[in-house]
């Protein structure tokens, strides 16, 4: 702990004077610009990166249209001429004009704006566009997506032949195969979030079997520039594949977050992803429970996504490099969930400088840098750690404040005086170290720690309306929770040649927990004291351990394979008990799960038509089963603006997190592996149809999706008294389930101001006979959500509001209670119960607002911001789950709420 925070001052200490260092080194801007002289060797470059160049290397501004001057091409060797000279010279021959005002700002004008002398000319890489005619017709083109400034490779850049449906998507090594290219003088698109949309030139000159494109990051975009050109997206909801969202991290701030940019809480404000979960940064992904949700950093699988209470996700969004979601139909290479897969890919490190920053909140610490160690070899590591402080205390006591009611005789409100004793903090660590040994290789090793204390102690009081009956009592409760989860993983990347490549991963994953909670109290009545104790023992156990190899053939212009294996060996614990008692659930099971899968890809008629068909087929040895996994998805392109797609698939899961039903303090979730017996292997159908209109500007999609659900698990005490003899493997429950909706999404891409808006009607039912005869609404059943995005950009400011509206989610109360003595002499309260999840909880609704400024050094480079978040703005009061307690035959409710209004504050610096 000391450690960390010397580390945090000294970040504070050396970021506070680091803008004072770039006024030392930085250039600064003369009495006359003929004085800076340039020493520049351009070729083949557009005007856009030439003033680029010029304005933070030699600390001048320039304002010209970066639409424009991204279509023209340009080469030029300075030797030393004047900065003016240099940018008069560009404009003079590309037909601009070139004036300078009164505080040195040059600006760059076209003199015919709708006549331009290369009005044709769009932005290219390296080559030129090609006059001539095309040499090679239906060919393929093969190589790699890199940024510009680091070297990296880069995974999910979206490559189309433009005017064409012929796509593809850049793989975890960065590359890419395009089949059927129509000749070889056609315009390649690539688009990448967080970076520019890049239109490069084909030649029959180029290097069709190893095609190496590098794109410019989306902070090198000078701010004194008139752009026109696409916003660079947060998010990108449209692609290829169905039900895929991909997200760019680097723009997260941009969204308000009660702790810190956070990719799991961005998610959740995308249609069909439940968002009045506030207290899980877990995905309810279309009607599904988090742990359906596969969640993959760099290949190893995470079990547990929060830390402190789900008001931050398990992932330092400085150390990641992109996210993918897939909300439903994916691909035969994902197994082992029934509902969604969230891939994750951490950053590499830069290849060519050193970088540090970090970010400062009033709730936590984040420091991260990248190393360089070698051409070949880079080091990312990146540390979190939250403290107490107002905004803590804040959250912290919002947990315990409570209304609290007799619901027994339905009469009498009151208020329980509670009084927290909370301390709770969590810290994660992040590394990442890559090696390329060869152009066709990548390495790299990822490690992943990730820890949480959590301590939700406090006391009751009675409250005013028994005070009156003559009923007084004092209760007790300490609850103190630990999870944490480790993961590491060792990849190889190989590009074997264009058309073949590889991915092998060895991984470990290890997830622990544990919960005391213990209540005691004293009631005192007409001059008797009863004395009662309650308690949760829990302790859970996870442990992984994954090997995977996948592959993908571009044997022939109009088809590709994916073919692979895997295993994973499980060994997964699980203890309860109540009372310091004996454990109730004691189980203990190992397994190995072995898989292979094979997908084709086709694409016919010129393109607009793609069909991938898959089948995965899984082994698990405590079954001694065999599990056959069909998929399929077709995606149609009508025309170039509107796009048909449609999936089927077939899911088992096999390592399941269990919820056990507690009406008193509030359900929990537990993990474990699927015996076949009181805990069956789960499964999954998915259909999913959808249509999506896309322009320039615009995105407008509609999917509907239906998913039915068979052998899914729960947990209760409920059905049997808690008396000696009790089997307490009965109380696992097997049931089944359907989730169906529709969602709606309209999206605005381009402009100052930019967001969407989002409907989702959906319903998901749980069929357990133990329960009822028929079906009744699962736990996360919200049949309504609404939301809104917005954002708007001004010079440094950014300015963004999001509203959510949700309908409330079930709930079962106690219909009455009965008491049993205990051979200590203290009382056991139980309860009856009313029919499953009949009750609702109040709609649920709130709005969220952030501002950030965006800090630069003197070259006018971006190095980071100063955000406020004010989160839930109007303070409302959104239940999160109720507790019952059982004093005197009288049932005392109690409504634990979500967080109220609640403000933070963020400075986020780096190097580069």
């Amino acid at each position: 702990m000391k450690h960390f925070i010397c580390l945090i001052i000294s970040l504070i200490t050396f970021l506070s004077s680091y803008s004072q260092i770039f006024k030392k080194q930085a250039p600064k801007i003369p009495t006359h610009l003929d004085s800076i002289k340039v020493y520049e060797h351009l070729s083949g470059v557009n005007l856009d990166t030439v003033y680029n160049i010029l304005s933070e290397k030699y600390g001048v501004k320039i304002i010209y249209d970066t639409a424009v001057c991204n279509e023209i091409i340009y080469s030029y060797w300075y030797g030393g001429e004047s900065i003016l000279f240099a940018v008069q010279i560009s404009a003079r021959l590309e037909e601009f004009n070139c004036t300078v005002d009164s505080d040195l700002t040059i600006h760059v004008v076209p003199k015919h704006p709708h006549a331009l002398k290369h009005p044709s000319k769009q932005f290219q890489f390296q080559q030129k566009k090609f006059e001539g005619n095309p040499e090679n017709r239906n060919f393929t083109l093969s190589g790699n997506i890199i940024d510009d400034s680091t070297n990296i490779v880069l995974e999910g850049a979206y490559i189309n032949v433009k005017g064409t449906s012929v796509s593809t998507v850049s793989d975890k090594n960065g590359h890419y195969t395009l089949n059927n290219v129509p000749s070889d003088t056609v315009t390649v698109t690539i688009n990448h979030i967080g970076y520019l949309p890049l239109d490069v030139f084909i030649t029959p000159q180029i290097n069709k079997a190893d095609f190496v494109i590098s794109i410019h990051h989306a902070e090198h975009v000078l701010d004194e520039a008139i752009v026109t050109a696409n916003r660079i997206d947060l998010m990108k909801m449209s692609g290829p594949t169905i039900s895929t969202i991909k997200l760019s991290p680097e723009k997260l701030s941009e969204i308000p977050n009660v702790g810190e940019k956070d990719i799991m809480r961005t998610f959740q404000l995308m249609p069909g992803i439940s968002a009045a979960n506030e207290s899980s940064s877990g995905l309810y992904v279309r009607g599904g429970t988090p742990d359906q949700n596969l969640v993959l950093y760099d290949g190893f699988t995470v079990y547990q996504v929060d830390h402190l209470y789900g008001f931050f996700s398990a992932f330092n969004a400085n150390a990641i490099k992109e996210v993918e979601l897939y909300k439903g139909g994916f691909d035969a290479k994902y197994g082992g969930r029934l509902s969604s897969v969230t891939d994750i890919q951490g950053k590499e490190g830069s290849k060519t400088q050193f970088n540090l920053g970090g970010d400062i909140s009033l709730l936590s610490g984040n420091i991260f840098t990248e190393i360089p160690i070698t051409e070949d070899l880079s080091l990312v590591a990146a540390a979190r750690r939250s403290w107490r402080g107002p905004i803590y205390n804040w959250i912290f006591n919002s947990f315990n404040k409570s209304t609290s009611s007799s619901t027994s005789s339905g009469k009498g409100p009151g208020g329980a005086d509670n009084v927290t004793k909370a301390k709770s903090y969590f810290y994660d660590i992040n590394t990442k170290l890559t090696f390329k040994p060869t152009k066709k290789d990548i390495v790299s090793y990822s490690f992943f720690n990730g820890s949480d204390d959590l301590n939700n102690s406090f006391s009751v009081n009675t409250p005013a309306f028994l005070e009156q009956l003559g009923i007084n009592f004092n209760f007790g409760t300490t609850d103190v929770t630990n999870y944490s989860n480790t993961g590491m993983s060792l990849s190889w990347l190989r590009n074997w040649n264009s058309k073949f490549h590889s991915n092998t991963v060895v991984s470990y994953s290890n997830y622990e927990s544990s919960r005391d909670r213990v209540t005691t109290g004293n009631v005192f009545m007409g001059g008797d004291t009863t004395t009662t104790k309650t308690g949760i023992f829990e302790k859970n156990n996870l442990k992984d351990l994954s090997f995977r190899s996948d592959y993908e053939w571009s044997f022939a212009k109009w088809n590709s394979i994916g073919f692979g294996v895997s295993a994973t060996q499980f060994d997964i614990s699980y203890r309860y008990s109540q009372n310091d008692t004996s454990w109730l659930i004691n189980k203990r099971t190992t397994g190995l799960l072995t898989g292979g899968y094979l997908q084709d890809k086709f694409i016919l008629f010129n393109g607009k038509l793609t069909l991938t068909g898959g089948m995965r087929l899984s082994y698990f040895d405590v079954t001694s089963r065999l599990y056959k996994e069909p998929r399929l998805a077709i995606t149609y392109q009508a025309t170039e603006k509107i796009s048909f797609k449609a999936a089927y698939g077939q899911y088992y899961q096999f390592a399941n997190r269990i919820t056990r039903e507690d009406i008193s303090a509030g359900s929990s979730e537990f993990w474990v592996l699927s015996d076949g017996k009181t805990v069956p292997v789960s499964s999954a159908t998915h259909y999913i149809a959808g249509l999506n209109y896309e322009s320039g500007k615009y995105l407008f999609g509609i999917e509907g999706y239906y998913k039915n659900l068979n052998n899914i698990t729960q947990y209760t005490e409920r059905l049997s008294a808690n008396t000696a003899g009790i089997n307490y493997d009965e109380n696992f429950l097997i049931g089944s389930g359907y989730s169906q909706g529709v969602e709606f999404m309209m999206q605005k891409k381009i402009g100052k101001l930019t967001g969407w808006v989002s409907y989702t009607l959906g319903k998901t039912m749980d069929l357990f006979q133990a329960y009822s005869s028929s079906y009744f609404p699962a736990d996360q059943d919200v049949r309504h959500e609404f939301k809104i995005v917005t954002m708007y950009k001004k010079d440094r400011w950014d300015f963004a509001a999001t509203w959510v509206y949700a309908s409330g989610r079930p709930y079962t109360a106690p219909g009455g209670s009965y008491s049993v003595t205990l051979l200590d002499g203290t009382t056991q309260n139980y309860f009856t119960v009313t029919s499953k999840n009949t009750l609702r909880l109040p709609d649920y609704h709130r709005m969220d607002i952030a501002v950030n400024y965006h800090i630069h050094n003197e070259a006018k480079k971006d190095i980071g911001y100063i955000g406020l978040s004010l989160f839930n703005v109007y303070a409302r009061k959104n239940i999160w789950y109720k507790e019952f307690t059982v004093v005197s035959n009288h049932i005392v409710e109690t409504n634990v709420d979500y967080l109220s209004f609640t403000p933070n504050l963020t400075l986020s610096l780096k190097m580069h």
